[in-house]
């Protein structure tokens, strides 16, 4: 998941990157990342994810999508932890990352196995639910 997010400090803005014109790929000015190879993107199929420039450039870079019907619930299950997971650490501060790192472990941890359960248990009702409703929001 790519939605969560937990600062230390600072803004939830917008960050501005100061570099010389026509040097954006330039390895000064990269930031490092790991990367896994394999995998795929699943997008909602929003008009914005899916214009032409944008299947365009799925299609020129061979990645493989998973389509995903337009304001669909989510499905999966890890979304509904990382709620959890803000639940706990809502009004939380830190004054360093290691300190931030412990808290979200911690209460990552603390999180009750039945928690993490429930969510697959209510997996196929969560389906028929969206079967039934037809594309139509549901409860979930």
């Amino acid at each position: 998941s790519d939605e969560s997010k937990f600062n230390l400090f600072g803004i939830d803005g917008i960050q501005w990157i100061r570099r010389p014109i026509g040097s954006r790929y330039a390895p000064q000015y990269q930031c490092p990342t790991v990367k896994h190879g394999g995998g795929f993107v699943m997008q909602d199929n929003d008009p914005k994810h899916t214009s032409g420039h944008v299947a365009n450039w799925f299609r020129r870079r061979r990645v493989d999508l998973l389509e995903w019907p337009s304001q669909s619930p989510y499905f999966n299950p890890i979304e509904h932890m990382w709620e959890e997971l803000e639940r706990r650490l809502k009004g939380v501060r830190t004054s360093n990352a290691n300190q931030k790192f412990a808290q979200l472990e911690a209460a990552w941890k603390s999180i009750p196995m039945m928690v993490v359960q429930t969510l697959l248990d209510s997996m196929p009702r969560r389906c028929q639910a969206d079967n039934d409703a037809k594309g139509y929001p549901t409860k979930y």
